[in-house]
C-alpha cells in the first residue's frame, strides 16, 4: 500500500493509494483505524464518495460495506451477529483466518489501553493550547466532585487525556481520526472497567465500530475538510454509541439506532480549529462525542429508534457536510478559529515561530 502525502504531521486526514488505485476509504480493516507512533504519520481513513464507491464495486473493486442495512441483512441471512458480519468480511479482503482478523483488531484495543495509560498530564503541546486537563478531570472523579457520577466523569477524564495525548505528539489510535482520537477508546475503556467485560467482547464491539465507520466513510466523509467536525466526532460517537449498545446486550437494531441517534445529535458541527491546530476546541468536543454515545446508547437499549432511517442520517451527515461554506470545513478561517481570541492566539503563535 502506498501512502499519499498527508495535509501535514498533525492532519486529520491522509489519503491512500490502495492497490495502485488512488482512492480513500475503509478498504481494509487495517486502514480503517491505525496506530499512530510518536514521529511517524498519521494513518487515517480517507474520503469515498457514494459515487466513487459504486464505481469501486462496478469495476470490482472492494469498497466495505455501502449500508447498515446490508450488514443486516447479511446477518440475517447467515445467522451471524454484527460484529461476526464484519470479521468475516475482513477475513475474505485480506486472505486471513478468523484468528489472525481478531488479533489484528486486539492490537488496536491493547494498544489504545497502552495510550490511555501512558498519559503524562504534565505535558503540553508545542502550541501551549494543550495538557493538563485530563489531570485535572481525573482528581476531579477521584475526589466525587462530578456532576455526571462516576462513569459518565471517567469517559469525559479519557476522553480529555487521549485528545491531549494526540496535540502533543504521543501515541494514538485514529478511531475513525487522529482529532477524534479519544471518543471510542473512553466510552470503551470506561464500559470495560465498570462492567468488567473480557477482552474478547471488547473486540467484538470494536468491530462493530469498524462496521459502522467503514458505511460513513463509504456513504459520507469521516474528514473535517470534508464534512466539518461532524464527520470527525459525530462519525466516532456513532462508532463508540453502536459498539456500546452491543456490549450492553443489543442486536443489529439496537447497534445502528445508537449509531444513529449518536450522529443526528451532532449533525450541522463545524469544524473551526483555532490557529489549525487538532486542539482548540477539538480535545474536549471529544467529551460530547463520547458522552453522546453513552446516551444514545442508552436509548436505543431502552426501544427507542431514529425515526429517520439509520443511512438516512448518514446521507443527511453528507448533505449537511457538502452544504457547510469552507470556513468551517477544517480552514481555521471562521467559527471559534475567527473569534478576536481565536486570531490572537494564531497570531501569537505565527510570531513565535
Amino acid at each position: 500500500m502506498a501512502r499519499a502525502p498527508g495535509r501535514d504531521q498533525q492532519g486529520d486526514i491522509s489519503e491512500f493509494e490502495v492497490k495502485g488505485r488512488p482512492f480513500g476509504g475503509a478498504i481494509t480493516l487495517r486502514e480503517s483505524m491505525a496506530v499512530r507512533g510518536c514521529g511517524q504519520s498519521v494513518m487515517e481513513i480517507a474520503l469515498v464518495t457514494a459515487e466513487e464507491a459504486a464505481m469501486l464495486f462496478s469495476k470490482g473493486y472492494y469498497v466495505m460495506y455501502k449500508s447498515m442495512e446490508q450488514i443486516l441483512r447479511q446477518g440475517k441471512a447467515a445467522g451471524c451477529p454484527f460484529w461476526e458480519v464484519v470479521l468475516l468480511d475482513d477475513c475474505k479482503e485480506r486472505n486471513v483466518t478468523r484468528g489472525e482478523s481478531f488479533a489484528t483488531l486486539a492490537g488496536m484495543y491493547r494498544a489504545m489501553k497502552e495510550a490511555d495509560a501512558a498519559y503524562d498530564g504534565g505535558l503540553f503541546s508545542a502550541s501551549g493550547l494543550s495538557g493538563g486537563d485530563g489531570q485535572k478531570l481525573e482528581k476531579a472523579v477521584r475526589e466525587g466532585r462530578m456532576l455526571c457520577g462516576g462513569l459518565i466523569g471517567t469517559v469525559m477524564e479519557k476522553a480529555v487525556k487521549m485528545g491531549e495525548s494526540n496535540a502533543c505528539m504521543k501515541r494514538i489510535v485514529a478511531a475513525p481520526t487522529a482529532g477524534a482520537c479519544g471518543v471510542l477508546p473512553a466510552v470503551f475503556l470506561a464500559l470495560e472497567a465498570e462492567r468488567k467485560f473480557p477482552e474478547e467482547k471488547m473486540v467484538e464491539a470494536l468491530y462493530v465500530s469498524v462496521g459502522i465507520g467503514g458505511v460513513i466513510a463509504g456513504r459520507a466523509f469521516i474528514a473535517g475538510a470534508s464534512g466539518g467536525c461532524q464527520a470527525e466526532i459525530g462519525s466516532a460517537s456513532a462508532m463508540a454509541a453502536g459498539g456500546a449498545a452491543y456490549l450492553m446486550g443489543g442486536g443489529g437494531e439496537e447497534i445502528v439506532h445508537a449509531a444513529a441517534m449518536a450522529m443526528k445529535n451532532l449533525l450541522g458541527l463545524a469544524c473551526d480549529p483555532v490557529a489549525g491546530l487538532v486542539e482548540v476546541p477539538c480535545v474536549k468536543r471529544n467529551v460530547i462525542g463520547a458522552v453522546n454515545a453513552l446516551t444514545s446508547a442508552d436509548m436505543a437499549m431502552a426501544g427507542i429508534k431514529s425515526k429517520i432511517p439509520p443511512d438516512e442520517v448518514i446521507d443527511a451527515m453528507r448533505s449537511i457536510g457538502t452544504a457547510m461554506p469552507p470556513c468551517v470545513r477544517e480552514t481555521g478561517q471562521g467559527g471559534l478559529a475567527a473569534t478576536p481570541t481565536g486570531v490572537q492566539i494564531m497570531q501569537g503563535l505565527s510570531e513565535k515561530m
